[in-house]
């Protein structure tokens, strides 16, 4: 099984418009409303590849029955954590050009009680469980240690995976985890510099090795993504597809990534799945993933290479 950890749901309203244009009026040529957050997504994303997932985490009296409800209707169980108040909502407009502009919204606050409540959850779940995934934000007013407390709360005999940047991700970091996946930008924030070469991201990534991390799956978009356990480093290039959206590609490349590991897969093959999983959302408009069907399309044309 795999366990997945939402600290921060949201509802993503995504709009799709000719241009955004500021201080105008702009016209919705479609919108969608998604019960979402990256470690939902994951759940999803393993559940539609065939696996078996379960997920936990915060979750809000106000609107959370319509989590459950997606969830329901994907068939990924869970269990959550409840607190008083409303799941955040973010904005997503996507123009004529693929071009993402957000607007996200702030969280509601959790309580002391509810942070030592869903540490005891992941206790408890990750004992059953082979992998567990932990990513996204924090609750408004959690501070970034609370990833390192979450991960030695995992059990020792499930694989950790890690997906947030910055504060967060080095806590995470201090705990010891078997996979980050950052992507370019996250890597650069995390560390305070850009890379413009993969050797320079490859540096980037030895650092996320040296502080904890046993393997680093960098995601570069469209590019593809790299892997590296700072010995072995691995390049897959994404194929050239039609782009509809990129929102969820991430989540959708650790829950390929991650079926993989759960299966003892080798680096270059939780590379290629990844990078499949990944292009597969990126075909589809207003969804939290992607279809099985494009999946195998698209990992059939992928190709490993050593760097």
């Amino acid at each position: 099984m795999i366990l997945t950890v939402c600290l921060s749901p949201c509802t993503d309203v995504t709009i799709e418009v000719d241009a955004l244009s500021t201080g105008k009026v702009n016209l919705v040529k479609s919108k969608s409303l998604s019960f979402t957050g990256k470690a939902l997504n994951v759940a999803i994303g393993v559940t539609r590849l065939g696996g078996e997932a379960y997920t936990t985490g915060f979750m809000y009296n106000e609107n959370g029955i319509m989590f459950e409800e997606a969830l329901d209707k994907e068939g990924v169980p869970f269990t959550f954590v409840w607190n008083k108040g409303r799941v955040r909502e973010n904005y997503k407009f996507i123009d004529r050009h693929s071009m993402l502009t957000e607007v996200n919204d702030i969280g509601e606050e959790v309580a002391p009680e509810k942070l030592s409540e869903l540490i005891s959850m992941v206790q408890f779940l990750s004992a059953r469980s082979n992998i567990t995934v932990i990513s996204g934000g924090l609750p408004r007013g959690v501070g970034a240690q609370y990833y390192e407390q979450l991960f030695k709360a995992v059990d020792k005999k499930s694989l950790r995976i890690i997906d947030t940047e910055g504060e967060r991700l080095f806590a995470g970091l201090r705990a010891g985890v078997d996979l980050a996946k950052p992507n370019l930008e996250e890597l650069q924030d995390s560390l305070g510099r850009e890379f413009k070469t993969k050797d320079e991201m490859l540096k980037g990534c030895y650092e996320l090795i040296d502080r904890g991390a046993k393997t680093v799956l960098l995601s570069l978009g469209d590019e593809g993504a790299i892997i590296t356990n700072g010995s072995r480093n691995y390049y897959c290039k994404s194929m050239n597809v039609a782009v509809n959206s990129t929102v969820g590609a991430g989540d959708s490349l650790i829950s390929a990534a991650a079926m993989v590991m759960e299966k003892n897969g080798d680096l270059p093959e939780i590379l290629r799945a990844g990078v499949a999983a990944g292009t597969a959302k990126v075909t589809t408009f207003g969804s939290v993933s992607f279809t099985k069907e494009k999946y195998d399309e698209i990992y059939s044309h992928l190709v490993v290479s050593e760097v």
